[in-house]
């Protein structure tokens, strides 16, 4: 029974792999285009379809800007791609946004960097696996009212896939991801040949009317529902990121096969995201809510249609009306590769926490790689912020958008500001032209894109601040300032742990105190364990919570003719931990310069229900007397015959253990014994 729980870690999670083996969980590139750029990839499930709400505020006429919006958002991603393929070449370490803020703006901006990271990550794990449960609700109708517990159990999986290990996790996630590129650019493909050939593709809500709260629209109300337009399409951009904080776990040469993927997923994602927007808008798909100002009416019937399905599954429907086997594998795939999405957080947060731990910036557990060599504390702790954040939002993709986008153009425009100083700093020392040319060129793109998303994240800020970007301007600072923190505690620290003069200097005398509860085989072994580290004084202390029962002690005691005195402390309260810290707090008082050494006997039991069966008090003392300075505590252990049982048993692996042989005899649970049984 005792090794069940390891059982069930290595059928869920895989054998522990060994540090050795760190190589060969890289990836080519074939298999780092499905993990990093899922992401920016599935936004063709949403992204449009959030321009459309955000235009149907206006009415059906205002639905006339969406091959515009698009063309925007469009030049905004293209030029995104290209700064990053700046960053990956420059800074292939995988700090990513916060290195390159770090090293160029400052300590400040790299963690105002980081805190939009963690916000953008968390929030890409819970729209990705929202969507896509909404995405695959339009072919299985019963998940709809269980959208939640799908999405938790959706999330549950993904993390059980990337503790198995990074490689792993890719090579599953990468046929589904070309499955879902290869449906997408069909359905595009089959969509032109039926326009060509004359066919009518007209989507199933092209005839309902379209009514908004905002009937007149004109003027600066024209020009805010236009920038909100665009800043929900701008959810495009996400997953951009993650590349550059996840370049190495690239194959090398890093930086180049990171620039690569790169490009691939600007193109990609530019056709996939400007052909779904162009023929939702060309089949007449529309799509409301009501909590953002518009409503899907029938005509015939008069009533609000509230089940509208997604966009993109509206698209396919009417693309393959002739071929429904054609919608069924683009809905199954865009449910999928939503799902996946969520992966590229899973890469790119537990990277950016093992860079911001090794930067003293968060715990260091999060530097700490699991039995699979993935940085397995990060992914558990995403994977919780993730299924909190789907919880307290029902699993809401129209709630949890507003929130999207504002972490990840912090960290744009932040990242290509300090790109452009980062070329300042090299050009000033560069005196080769052709080498110049080279950095100019690369300044100017960085420079570009650094203006362009600076004003996109304006307009995100002015947008969607009332719909629910103020959470994450709540959130950004309070991370930043626990980041902060963290990073003030391991400084100080560092600080007091710093070796001085008088840390070298032996004290004066060793105090040693053996603390007794009754004479039985644990207490001989402690009294000569004490005996062998030869203190300057030894003594035996007992607590006298019963007077009669004392007397009897002192009587054994005397009568086995023990070689070290025993001295009876006086407790008229029957407290135990009270006077014997009096008493080793009167010795250090006595002679500061000495050290005090308690010898605590202790049980060592092979079942845990033992350990309830003994009293821990010498356990609490033992917490207090860590605390008293000059104060040493050792334990002295007694294996009682049940813990034979366990002797051999292999030690549970912990976070890391890959990395040194396995070890046997391990320790199992103790408890106290040094106390009334």
């Amino acid at each position: 029974m005792s090794q069940l729980p390891d059982l069930a870690k290595r059928l869920v999670v895989g054998r522990a792999l060994s540090s050795s083996k760190q190589h060969e969980q890289l990836l080519p590139k074939r298999i780092a285009l499905p993990v990093f750029a899922s992401d920016a990839l599935s936004s063709v499930a949403y992204a449009p379809q959030e321009i459309l709400i955000a235009l149907a505020a206006g009415g059906l006429a205002m639905y006339a800007y969406t091959p515009w919006i698009a063309a925007a958002v469009v030049v905004v991603l293209l030029t995104v791609v290209a700064s990053y393929r700046q960053n990956v070449r420059a800074y292939p370490s995988g700090g990513g946004d916060f290195e390159v803020a770090t090293t160029n703006l400052g300590d400040n901006w790299g963690v105002l960097v980081a805190s939009a990271l963690i916000v953008d990550y968390t929030l890409t794990v819970a729209v990705s696996v929202s969507s896509g449960v909404e995405n695959l609700g339009a072919l299985l109708t019963f998940i709809g009212p269980h959208e939640v517990l799908a999405a938790i159990g959706v999330l549950v999986v993904l993390t059980v896939a990337n503790l198995r290990g990074l490689r792993e996790a890719g090579i599953a996630f990468a046929i589904p991801s070309y499955l879902f590129m290869l449906s997408i650019l069909g359905m595009l493909a089959w969509g032109l040949v039926r326009l060509a050939s004359g066919a009518e593709l007209k989507a199933e809500t092209a005839g309902y009317e379209l009514r908004g709260d905002e009937t007149d629209v004109a003027g600066l109300a024209l020009l805010f529902l236009l920038l909100r337009a665009f800043s929900s399409g701008c959810a495009a951009l996400t997953g951009v990121e993650s590349i550059s904080n996840g370049v190495p776990a690239f194959r090398k040469p890093r930086g180049r096969n990171a620039a690569t993927t790169l490009l691939l997923l600007g193109l990609l994602s530019m056709t996939m995201f400007g052909g779904v927007t162009t023929f939702a808008h060309l089949t007449g798909a529309k799509f409301s809510e009501p909590s953002h100002g518009s409503h899907l009416v029938d005509p015939a019937t008069g009533a609000e249609v509230t089940d509208a399905e997604p966009v993109i599954a509206q698209v396919a429907h009417t693309v393959f009306s002739n071929f429904e086997p054609g919608f069924a594998l683009v809905a199954i795939m865009t449910a999928l590769i939503l799902f996946l999405a969520a992966n590229t957080a899973f890469n790119g947060f537990p990277v950016l926490g093992s860079v911001l731990a090794q930067s003293r910036y968060l715990p260091r557990q999060l530097h700490t790689r699991g039995d699979r060599l993935a940085l397995s504390n990060g992914i558990i702790i995403l994977a919780v912020m993730a299924g909190l954040l789907i919880y307290a939002y029902d699993a809401s993709v129209s709630a949890l958008i507003p929130l999207y986008t504002v972490g990840v153009f912090v960290s744009f425009t932040v990242s290509q500001i300090g790109m452009v100083r980062h070329w300042n700093r090299l050009l000033a020392a560069e005196g080769d032209p052709a080498q110049r040319r080279r950095m100019k060129t690369s300044r100017a793109i960085n420079a570009f894109g650094a203006t362009l998303t600076g004003i996109v994240l304006t307009v995100v800020l002015v947008s969607k601040f009332a719909l629910g970007a103020y959470v994450v301007c709540v959130a950004m600072p309070v991370l930043f300032l626990l980041m902060k923190g963290i990073r003030r505690h391991y400084d100080r620290v560092a600080e007091e742990l710093e070796p001085s003069g008088e840390d070298v200097v032996l004290p004066a005398r060793n105090h040693g105190i053996i603390l007794v509860s009754k004479v039985h085989k644990p207490t001989l072994r402690a009294i000569a364990y004490a005996r062998a580290t030869r203190p300057s004084t030894l003594e035996a202390v007992t607590v006298a919570v019963d007077a009669e029962e004392a007397r009897r002690l002192q009587d054994e005691w005397d009568a086995l003719d023990l070689p070290v005195p025993l001295k009876i402390l006086d407790s008229p309260y029957r407290e135990i931990t009270r006077p014997v810290l009096a008493y080793v707090k009167s010795i250090r008082r006595k002679s500061p310069r000495d050290v005090v050494t308690v010898f605590i006997p202790e049980y060592v039991v092979g079942h845990w229900w033992e350990q309830l069966l003994h009293n821990q008090s010498a356990l609490r003392l033992k917490g207090r007397l860590l605390f008293q300075p000059g104060v040493m505590v050792t334990s002295v252990a007694w294996q009682l015959e049940s813990s034979h049982r366990l002797k051999g048993r292999t030690e549970p692996p912990a976070p890391g253990a890959s990395r040194r042989p396995p070890r046997t005899g391990a320790r199992p649970g103790a408890g106290s014994v040094s106390e009334r049984d």
